[in-house]
């Protein structure tokens, strides 16, 4: 995969690159994070960090009851068997980055974090904080499934600072989540809610539309009720069809049929309305938030800032360099806890990638890119780079320049997807 490739990846992908494996050391270590002494969160902002290492984590967990059919992320559904060796590498992972980095964001995503026993839910928090140190003011997001959560993982979470919750809803309706594959039902998700609300200081949920069969009504139904719930963050994603998964093969057969191009922008234009007109700002192409409660991890991703990350398929961005580990969890555990490094594919991005991918990840958000701000922060003015690109999509009216600001109209934003190519070539 082309170097550009890596700014078309939702936050939660993660794909490998082209790169000369020759060039990736057997043994892997980050160079020593010697301004960080301590692993405590409270320790004085100034003495934990410095402005060139990453302040945000990912952890990836790949844990799952099931795969759904439509998912293509980095798990193993089943394997419960897999949980203790996992914890061990994922310790020794983090014990390749010397001392201690405190971080103001730390993100735990699968597979399903939640999927994991108590006790071991409680190990590995405590293993990435002692690496991870939370700096204060911090943001500590966990994704869950509503079915997984009870008052045992609940306690878990409350007690090692959890600040942020992304229920993975997907949908009210039963008949959809039979379809989606998905394990739970709507009172499952109520219960859910009722279990986090009274501590947790923000409440995210995804959702899906374009399930095969759904009508536009069916989707504004699954918005009412996601109101109903008080969430202080929404994301909407369209359902997609990734070669590989079992939905792609029903698809193939017939056995599914993709929702037209028209009903999907129908239903994601009301997706904005509908939210917008409840309170939460449309930040990103496909999240909504509430004031102050933005997710500040993905803000991470599209402000071309760089971040750790752990695990099977975790994708890093440090010192300039982009990196992934095995997707294959079986294989990163083998590796790790062999003493080899994790990583399997890698590449260091040119001045001119490294800015047409933070380009593209700039204009998802809603606010756009600031021309003169980004030329400085690069070295590479927008204005001169994408010339050709700026006009077209401005003539097309995708695109609107204001002062020294360009930003997605409504109509690119229905198309983005389409327009990103033509940036990253």
């Amino acid at each position: 995969m082309p170097t550009s490739a890596w700014a078309c990846i939702s936050v939660k992908t993660h794909v490998h690159a082209d790169v000369d494996m020759a060039h990736i050391p057997e043994r892997y270590t980050f160079p020593p994070l010697s301004h960080v002494l301590t692993s405590s969160p409270t320790t004085p902002h100034s003495e934990l960090r410095t402005p060139h290492f990453p302040l945000s984590c990912y952890v990836h967990v790949p844990f799952c009851v099931h795969r759904c059919g439509y998912c293509n992320f980095t798990l193993v559904a089943r394997r419960e068997d897999l949980i203790p060796r996992y914890l061990d590498a994922v310790e020794r992972e983090l014990a390749t980055h010397g001392e201690p980095s405190a971080v103001e964001t730390l993100f735990f995503g699968g597979g399903t974090p939640t999927h994991l026993p108590p006790a071991a839910l409680e190990r590995l928090c405590q293993s990435a904080l002692r690496q991870f140190p939370l700096l204060p003011g911090y943001e500590w997001s966990v994704e869950a499934n509503p079915a997984d959560l009870d008052t045992e993982r609940i306690a878990v979470l409350r007690e090692q600072g959890v600040t942020r919750v992304s229920l993975g809803v997907q949908s009210f309706s039963a008949e959809k989540l039979s379809l989606l594959e998905r394990d739970h039902r709507a009172d499952d998700i109520r219960r859910a809610v009722d279990l986090l609300r009274p501590w947790v200081k923000s409440l995210a949920i995804d959702l899906i539309f374009g399930a095969p069969g759904e009508t536009l009504a069916d989707w504004e139904s699954d918005l009412r009720q996601a109101l109903t719930l008080e969430p202080d963050h929404v994301s909407t994603y369209g359902l997609t069809f990734e070669r590989g998964t079992t939905f792609w093969g029903r698809k193939l057969r017939g056995e599914l049929r993709v929702a037209e191009e028209s009903d999907e922008r129908a239903m994601y234009e009301t997706a904005i309305d509908t939210l917008t007109a409840a309170g939460f700002e449309h930040y990103e192409v496909s999240n909504f938030a509430r004031p102050g409660h933005r997710c500040r991890h993905n803000e991470c991703y599209w402000d071309g800032r760089e971040y750790f990350a752990i695990g099977p398929g975790a994708a890093r961005y440090v010192a300039g360099r982009r990196e992934i580990n095995h997707r294959s969890t079986t294989t990163y555990i083998e590796r790790v806890l062999g003493g080899r490094s994790p990583v399997a594919d890698g590449e260091t991005l040119s001045p001119v990638d490294r800015a047409r991918e933070a380009f593209v990840f700039g204009m998802r958000r809603l606010r756009g890119v600031h021309l003169p701000e980004f030329a400085e922060r690069y070295g590479v003015d927008p204005r001169r780079l994408f010339a050709a690109q700026l006009a077209k999509y401005v003539q097309l009216g995708m695109f609107v320049q204001q002062g020294d600001w360009v930003r997605l109209t409504r109509p690119g934003l229905l198309v983005s997807d389409a327009i990103w190519p033509d940036f990253l070539a």
